[in-house]
């Protein structure tokens, strides 16, 4: 798709046609993808990712933009990026074609269970269990549990204010979960808001009440106890415990065997094999020392 045919549906200028196949934030990584920038503070994120190809940006940005780069300039580049998102995702099919949703040889889903009639794609032996719910788009592999009451697709909280305006962010991406994950009842997994996925690792646990946010990636052989809160798009490493009641922040990144323990508030990265406690977390060594020190 090309910024001279979607001009129409912006309130901003276009100065620089380009092409562009999917739209993100400036932390994504997507083929030719178009983002906004609104704040110079942000311009070396949008220099430094080689996925973007085209900008919604403000009028006095626009020189720091690189020349290979599309550019409509719009006085709230925010709300024209989301308004054009919210267009393309309820009136078009950019964000794919719909499909018959399909149940796999050897899948048991219980008379209960809600699988959306569309979009839905599951694969062998997976076991559904009462009450589960499954919308939007929604891919699960071969040997999947899915516990009672849990909820797999959903809208996640997404909502931009715009002066006196709430905008209602639509949901447009979809959600995989790999072969061999469990997840326990009534936890709940939304879908990506732009093209992409909310990403469940092969083998990967997840506990009771679990809420995973939009766009998050989660690894392998990961265990996620009750009550954990994953924020929107944290990437999660390989084989990383989360104890119960935890909370990761949005966009942190928790490296491979890291382990977060009870309770605790995750609102930077974790490095590979590091332990950390607390709110708010730090390495479990120091945190000790702390608890230690104050009895």
């Amino acid at each position: 798709m090309r910024l001279k045919s979607i001009r129409h549906l912006t309130d901003g200028r276009l100065l620089r046609d380009g092409q562009f196949d999917s739209l993100g934030l400036l932390s994504h990584a997507a083929s030719n993808m178009l983002a906004y920038l609104s704040d110079p503070d942000y311009i070396t994120d949008l220099l430094n990712n080689n996925s973007i190809s085209c900008v919604i940006t403000a009028e006095e940005l626009n020189k720091q933009i690189p020349s290979h780069m599309g550019v409509i300039v719009s006085p709230n580049p925010s709300r024209t990026f989301y308004r054009l998102h919210n267009h393309l995702a309820q009136n078009t099919s950019f964000y794919g074609k719909d499909f018959d949703s399909i149940v796999g040889e050897g899948s048991v889903v219980h008379d209960s269970a809600q699988i959306a009639s569309q979009n839905i794609r599951i694969g062998r032996s997976v076991s559904i269990e009462p009450g589960v719910i499954l919308m939007g788009r929604c891919i699960i592999e071969d040997d999947v549990t899915l516990r009672a009451g849990s909820i797999i697709g959903s809208t996640g909280f997404e909502f931009k204010r715009f002066d006196s305006e709430i905008l209602s962010v639509r949901h447009a991406g979809s959600v995989i979960i790999r072969r061999g994950v469990e997840i326990q009842s009534f936890s709940n997994v939304d879908r990506a808001v732009f093209g992409g996925v909310t990403d469940i690792g092969e083998s990967t646990k997840i506990g009771q009440h679990v809420y995973v946010a939009h766009h998050s990636r989660i690894g392998k052989r990961c265990m996620i106890a009750a009550h954990v809160m994953v924020g929107g798009s944290a990437v999660i490493g390989d084989d990383v415990w989360i104890g119960p009641g935890s909370m990761l922040s949005s966009n942190t990144r928790i490296g491979h065997s890291a382990r977060i323990t009870i309770g605790s508030v995750v609102t930077r990265d974790v490095l590979p094999d590091q332990a950390v406690s607390g709110n708010f977390a730090i390495d479990h060594d120091k945190f000790i020392s702390f608890i230690k020190s104050i009895r």
